[in-house]
């Protein structure tokens, strides 16, 4: 509470007299206004920051000023102003780049950083080339493996579990709000239309200041915002079809709008999907997921709005807020074949048919509001941030059997799954001559619960999974609570010209509530009318604290070469809905009593420290980029997925050993070309000190992305390559199991029209007939559960794609 009172008072507490002589202006770069520039005046504690179109405003007495105007990477620059009573002044500022034009990021120490003074890997995905994939067609988790180096190939369905980073889980945040729950729901890539994105920045790696979740790296996806203009406007209309049927075709219409004045600007963005039936390279529908559900016949629906206020020139308000939602609508399925045959003994039997219903539909639902409050100059020339963010967000699986308890009889069932997300973040800033201090203190709070809805066995049955009617509602995990509390303090000291080191520490305090719970293994024979009641599994209390540390160092070699060596420590907890909650029953009677269980008090969960070590080099001159990192993440804990598809913990080590990287080169005759590439292994130690490899369903797969363009005034051609190289893994029983490579070549096209453009696009150009890596991942871990074949999930065959984009 003390926070939320000095919030209130340093809102309140911040205006300026009003005073007669006016300076405006707007500071230029290279190419574009320079949104938040600084604007000093000398010997003075008056001055502002540029909007995001660059412009400015300063009230001052009159009188002779000098302006000292500033922004990271480019040169300081410093204007003398004469201003007499009852004068307006207008300038137009233009700063020149330094030697190396440094780009700043907030993913690395969440205070604007420039990327030279990082020691760590760093990518930044600018707008250009998120909209370049976007309207030729490139669905959103193919684009970013195609441009991250350290994530993984995307799958192609509604899920992105196994998109590994650096072979870990990855942080995934809009805004700097994370997505990710402590309830391990792989959708966090379903979460916004690319039409939405301004650019995305992303750490590769263990993290100590973000905390839980950021063992593999972290991806902050940033949002267009408003211009301080006149209404304008952005219509985009699509379509992608692989050319094979009628109902191979995906449709979508975007809109925006924007616009302000100096003291305010917004934008709101729409964008429309819909999906239908989409094929393979042998012109055959590919197979439904059923198991993290699909994208066939799925439509979505973004909405997403921005605002950002000036309060004074020392401080600002923005304000996002987002609906998002993607559900199945159609009436083809996945047919398992009369009675599960096909499902159970003859593959041959599965189809994709028409007929299906269901009273739970696969779909992804959030609602997000973001608040943020920026004030600097205060307690001693600090810099304030303060991120306030809700979330709700609703997950629905596609219908699914299973083995209902009761020997030989199957049922089957969909979960809905519920999680509401708070969060209140506060951190300060204070940068002196050589030395930089952010420190701040991070609380949120978590709720989940998620109920399993079981259909008519009989119809489930004899349709072959296509007739879903609801009969009961069960729990499906236990309901838990998270909240968490962190402080952290990051510093950063430029002992010289040419050294800077860096380094931090975390206490991350996480307090988990868990309720009792009814095993499904005695829950879902009971809603069948086998037994009347069961005993619960309790529940508890439970609490982790950790700390965190990270060091690190740069050698500027030159302006624009860096080294940099540097030690992390990230945190992850277990999935606790998928760790607790499992229990033996014996049915005595008309009572499932509990035989044993995995509870809060006898197996209490404990958190998963990872510790990474990385060494890199970096080059950055505009026409030519090129970064290399080396990295060795160790891990005190193992989580694997059993037979009953819920999770363990193993007291056993695990690391990650790899090398990745990235050349660019960008000529200014348009001229382009680039390679970048992933190399990892993935290794669990044994008990007699040696090392194995991991198995398949957690074991990241080394990949290679480049390209070749050229672009002029009007036109621009792009061919693009994707390789996912094939990788072993030994499971539990000693037994070698192998995700088999690809390889996908795309092309790219656009041209400038009278008025608007057009973009043009083939994915798989050459037909290429494979398997996703995410369906031989599902044929390995529901291996138990039904023929192999039910998994099988090609990759789409060629696939065109045409785009028209208007802005006016």
């Amino acid at each position: 509470m003390k926070n939320l009172y000095l919030i209130a008072i340093l809102i309140c507490g911040f205006s300026l007299t009003s005073r007669s002589q006016t300076i405006t202006g707007k500071v230029i770069g290279e190419t574009a206004p320079l949104a938040g520039a600084n604007i000093k005046v000398e010997g003075k504690s008056d001055g502002t920051t540029a909007a995001s179109d660059g412009s400015f405003e300063l009230k001052l007495a009159a009188g002779t000023y000098q302006l000292q105007v500033s922004y990271v990477g480019y040169i300081t620059t410093t204007q003398k102003v004469n201003l007499v009573e009852n004068q307006t002044v207008n300038l137009t500022i233009n700063l020149s780049p330094t030697a190396n034009m440094q780009e700043v990021v907030v993913v690395s120490s969440r205070k604007p950083t420039k990327i030279s003074e990082i020691p760590g890997t760093v990518w930044v995905v600018d707008g250009a080339k998120i909209q370049e994939q976007a309207r030729a067609g490139v669905p959103f988790k193919q684009a970013l493996a195609q441009l991250i180096p350290s994530l993984d190939a995307g799958p192609e369905g509604r899920t992105n579990y196994g998109q590994n980073q650096r072979g870990r889980d990855a942080l995934v945040m809009i805004d700097g709000v994370s997505l990710n729950s402590t309830r391990g729901v792989s959708r966090q890539f379903e979460s916004i239309d690319p039409f939405n994105i301004e650019r995305i920045e992303v750490l590769s790696g263990a993290s100590a200041v973000y905390g839980g979740g950021a063992t593999g790296g972290i991806i902050n996806i940033i949002t267009k915002k408003g211009q301080n203009s006149q209404p304008s406007f952005t219509t985009q209309m699509g379509v992608r079809s692989g050319l094979k049927e009628n109902s191979d075709h995906d449709v979508r219409v975007a809109q925006s709008i924007s616009g302000g004045n100096k003291d305010w600007n917004g934008r709101i963005g729409m964008a429309f999907q819909k999906n239908n039936a989409a094929y393979g390279a042998d012109g055959k529908q590919i197979f439904t997921d059923i198991t993290q559900t699909d994208l066939q016949y799925n439509q979505s629906f973004d909405l997403f709005g921005s605002s950002e206020f000036k309060l004074t020139d020392f401080q600002k308000l923005t304000v996002n807020a987002q609906y998002f939602n993607s559900g199945f609508r159609g009436d083809k399925d996945l047919f398992l074949g009369a009675n599960y045959g096909g499902l159970l003994s003859n593959p041959t039997l599965l189809e994709m048919r028409n007929g299906y219903t269901s009273d739970v539909n696969p779909k992804t639902s959030r609602a997000n509001i973001n608040v943020n409050y920026q004030a600097s100059e205060i307690l001693g020339g600090q810099t304030l941030y303060v991120q306030a963010a809700a979330r709700n967000e609703q997950f629905s699986f596609h219908a699914f059997p299973g083995q209902a308890a009761i020997p030989g009889v199957l049922y089957s069932g969909s979960s809905v799954q519920n999680t509401n997300y708070k969060a209140l973040k506060l951190v300060l800033n204070k940068d002196w001559d050589r030395l930089n201090l952010t420190y701040g203190i991070d609380a949120d709070n978590e709720s989940f619960d998620a109920q399993q809805v079981l259909f008519d066995r009989t119809k489930a049955f004899s349709s072959g999974g296509l007739n879903n009617t609801k009969v009961a509602t069960i729990g499906r995990y236990p309901n838990f609570r998270v909240n968490g509390l962190s402080g952290f303090a990051q510093a950063q000291v430029k002992v010289t010209d040419f050294l800077t080191l860096s380094g931090g520490v975390r206490q991350q305090r996480m307090f988990v509530k868990v309720n009792d719970f009814v095993g499904v293994n005695a829950a879902v024979p009971i809603a069948y009318g086998v037994g009347r009641s069961a005993t619960a599994i309790p529940g508890g209390e439970n609490h982790y604290d950790v700390n965190l540390l990270n060091g690190g160092l740069v050698l500027k070699i030159s302006e624009p070469q860096q080294i940099w060596f540097n030690f992390s420590q990230g945190f992850n907890l277990a999935d606790p809905a998928k760790y607790y909650g499992q229990g033996t029953y014996t049915l005595a009677g008309t009572n499932y009593n509990l035989v044993n269980s995995i509870n809060v008090d006898n197996n209490p969960l404990t958190g998963i420290k990872t510790e990474q070590y990385e060494a890199g080099y970096r080059y950055r001159k505009g026409i030519f980029n090129a970064q290399v990192a080396g990295f060795y993440a160790l891990s005190d804990k193992n989580v694997k997925t059993n037979s009953t598809f819920n999770i363990e913990v193993f007291d056993e080590n695990v690391r990650n050993i790899g090398i990745e990287g990235s050349l660019s080169l960008n000529l200014k005759s348009g001229f382009e070309a680039g390679v970048n590439g992933l190399y990892i292994k993935t290794q669990k130690e044994n008990t007699d000190g040696s090392w194995s490899l991991q198995d398949v369903s957690v074991a990241s797969p080394s990949k290679m992305a480049g390209y070749i363009g050229y672009t002029d005034k009007v036109f621009g051609l792009k061919a693009q390559a994707f390789h996912s190289f094939d990788s072993k893994g030994i499971d539990s029983k000693l037994i070698e199991h192998q995700l088999k490579g690809y390889t996908t070549l795309d092309l790219l096209a656009s041209a400038k029209l009278f008025t608007g453009s057009l973009s043009f696009g083939v994915q798989n150009l050459l037909n290429k007939d494979y398997q996703t890596i995410w369906s031989q991942r599902s044929q390995y871990l529901y291996a138990a559960l039904a023929k192999k074949e039910t998994f099988y999930y090609a990759g789409r065959g060629r696939t065109y794609n045409i785009t028209y984009t208007i802005n006016y």
